[in-house]
């Protein structure tokens, strides 16, 4: 049995659906990701696990326990908001002892478990400062070990990175992945980032509109999106659409395309393929997935260059291709120029949603 399930989940704010028949298995020890625009859902479904909002219709069941109407002090969870939350007018240690007050245990037992749990957050000795005194990254850390200190068996994480700048999201954020790894503590994140949603999750659950697009791990979400909304959302992609004209190709504007997976013959499919999927081949390579473009812009961007590119296949769209900056030095290629480019047969899945 899963160790935390939702079943039929659905909640309104008057007229507006907020969530729509939410079914989700959560296992113990997993780190799953709620992914999606503002306004999609994914902040009130975490809060109806919590208990902060109690859900119109369906089930939530935690180590088989029936949770779906109990208030938040009699479910088994720590939770860590995006504005950090913490106590300007108390210090540290204060601010992580907080949940500890009503377990029953001794002064000294409080003091030690402060102390673990700021040493396992990386700021030992700072029980005494304030918040104000503190970094955005720090709070976001004391508050990480306030939650952690009652020992929960579910961590809650409601856009926990936001607030911070870009290059102290990316350390908290394997920060926070090795700690919930150590710690084997279930958590459920909310983010509308896409990279740390890549980066952190073992599952990512995609919404939109209160409802569930597509539920994988990173790869196959990143890889082979369920629709459209799930594609353009994680990150660029090149649409291709065409007929399957065999069990494993399709037709695209007179290109014949192999593809990964077993299809329909007759039946139109959509396909999103990545810019990083594209490979430059040699002029005279024609095996495979191959096809003449010209160059039409580059742009530099550090690492990589995305270079867009018009297949000479009459009608064909443009495709958007991404290469190693290092590649291109070592093989430049000039606007108005033309190359041979493969389309890998292997990254071509159809999406679920048929066109």
């Amino acid at each position: 049995m899963s160790h935390l399930q939702m079943r039929g989940i659905a909640k309104r704010f008057g007229a507006f659906v907020a969530l729509s028949d939410i079914n989700l298995d959560v296992q113990k020890g997993e780190f799953v990701v709620l992914l999606g625009p503002s306004g999609c859902g994914k902040t009130t479904l975490l809060r109806t696990l919590a208990g902060l909002e109690i859900q119109d219709e369906g089930r939530i069941i935690h180590a088989g326990r029936d949770i779906s109407r109990l208030p938040p002090a009699q479910r088994d969870y720590g939770i860590v908001f995006q504005s950090y939350a913490l106590f300007p007018n108390l210090n540290v240690g204060q601010n992580v002892a907080y949940g500890l007050n009503n377990q029953r245990e001794g002064r000294e037992a409080f003091r030690q478990r402060v102390d673990d749990m700021l040493t396992l957050v990386g700021l030992p000795g700072t029980e005494n400062k304030y918040p104000a005194q503190l970094s955005g990254g720090q709070q976001q850390r004391i508050a990480l070990a306030r939650a952690l200190a009652t020992r929960p068996d579910l961590l809650f994480l409601d856009e926990p990175l936001s607030a911070l700048d870009a290059i102290e999201r990316v350390r908290l954020r394997t920060e926070i992945r090795k700690l919930q790894l150590r710690l084997g503590v279930t958590t459920v994140m909310v983010t509308h980032d896409q990279e740390e949603a890549l980066s952190m999750a073992d599952r990512i659950v995609v919404m939109r509109n209160g409802c569930i697009q597509q539920i994988g791990d990173p790869q196959a979400i990143y890889h082979r999106p369920a629709n459209d909304f799930v594609a353009d959302f994680i990150g660029r992609g090149n649409l291709i659409q065409g007929q399957a004209t065999a069990t494993d190709s399709i037709e695209h504007h007179g290109l014949r395309l192999q593809c990964a997976a077993a299809l329909q013959p007759g039946q139109t499919y959509r396909f999103y393929l990545r810019p990083e999927d594209i490979s430059l081949l040699d002029p005279l390579d024609t095996t495979g997935n191959s096809l003449l473009a010209t160059v039409d812009k580059q742009e530099f961007l550090g690492a990589f260059t995305l270079v867009t590119l018009t297949p000479l296949h009459s009608g064909m769209p443009a495709l958007v291709a991404q290469f190693s900056s290092n590649y291109l030095a070592g093989r430049p290629i000039e606007v108005g120029s033309r190359v041979r480019i493969g389309l890998p047969r292997e990254r071509l899945h159809p999406m679920k949603e048929l066109a």
